[in-house]
């Protein structure tokens, strides 16, 4: 059944992308004849009722910019039934009749849950700098977030190599190593840490030492945040090697900063892939990318699944080291 009236939200933790997805949803459903709404703040603002009515205008001079103009926000109160049952029925009173989520796991999870009590159709973006979520190969933000810590890693690696330091990057990634690896493999690390493979820290820092002995004037170690803690494996780093060592934690930068070109293009595509699905009755779909093409994945395979850290890659970042 071809809906009158859609909404869009992003939820989770921002990424560059964002807008230009939700952008492309907004100005490809007003192209189809169909009324969108914009949802504030994610899932505390649906319960609020915090949504406006967009037009072409309302996503003007956004494809450029990073974080998320619709905001986000955390809900303790999405998490139970009454809360989900308000949020539903603030939905049906503007009457929204399809939903468009651009955000992670969690966010996707969400709406799944929206769907299964309700009934309410639901189209997935895949939007998370972790880069974690199954099914797709490419998720909104994560190259941003790639190219700015490589870009802080050519940085860190300048004062390294003046001073002989060792330099320890902490990089986002609870669960997932895929920025850490991707960005310590394209930044020349000697030793990445994630989450999902084991290290041995004593056999690390004895060849740290060899490395200095022969004469290498620094070395750069990438760590997800979900590894270890950088600040505590710099103290044990420099205790072992007796080595200068210095820890530099990015943060909150790597969420930041104007989409990349990929970003931009990719989001726009899948904006557009989403806001067509719902529309024409299409639901419980998550659209991402496999081999460079769009392809719909399952929403509920995407959020009960876990992506694995392609193999290929810690083999790469072994040989390469």
């Amino acid at each position: 059944m071809i809906k009158k009236a859609i909404a869009v939200m992003t939820s989770g933790g921002d990424s560059p992308g964002m807008n230009a997805a939700a952008r492309a949803v907004v100005r490809t459903a007003l192209y189809e004849g169909v009324e969108v709404w914009g949802i504030h703040n994610g899932y505390r603002g649906m319960i609020k009722d915090d949504m406006e009515k967009l037009t072409r205008f309302s996503v003007s001079d956004m494809i450029q910019r990073g974080g998320t103009f619709l905001g986000t926000a955390r809900s303790s109160e999405f998490k139970t039934p009454e809360g989900r049952k308000k949020a539903f029925d603030n939905l049906r009173s503007h009457g929204i009749e399809g939903l468009v989520i651009i955000g992670g796991d969690g966010s996707l999870t969400g709406g799944s849950m929206l769907s299964k009590e309700f009934g309410l159709p639901i189209v997935g973006l895949p939007g998370t700098i972790d880069n974690d979520v199954w099914g797709t190969d490419y998720t909104i933000g994560a190259d941003t977030a790639a190219n700015t810590i490589v870009d802080a890693l050519n940085k860190l690696r300048d004062t390294a190599s003046a001073h002989r330091r060792i330099m320890i990057v902490e990089v986002m990634g609870h669960k997932s190593g895929w920025l850490a690896m991707m960005t310590g493999i394209a930044g020349g690390a000697e030793y990445i840490l994630v989450p999902e493979v084991k290290y041995d820290l004593d056999s690390m820092c004895h060849e740290l030492v060899e490395m200095y002995e022969k004469g290498k004037r620094y070395s750069i170690i990438v760590v997800a945040e979900g590894a270890c803690s950088a600040i505590g494996l710099g103290k044990v780093v420099e205790q072992q090697t007796n080595i200068d060592t210095r820890v530099s934690v990015l943060g909150y930068i790597q969420r930041g900063g104007s989409p990349t070109v990929e970003d931009r293009m990719k989001a726009s595509m899948l904006g557009e892939k989403a806001a067509l699905a719902i529309i024409s009755g299409i639901s419980n779909v998550v659209f991402g990318f496999d081999m460079g093409k769009v392809v719909s994945i399952n929403l509920f395979d995407a959020v009960n699944n876990k992506k694995t850290l392609d193999p290929e890659l810690v083999r790469l970042a072994r040989v390469l080291a």
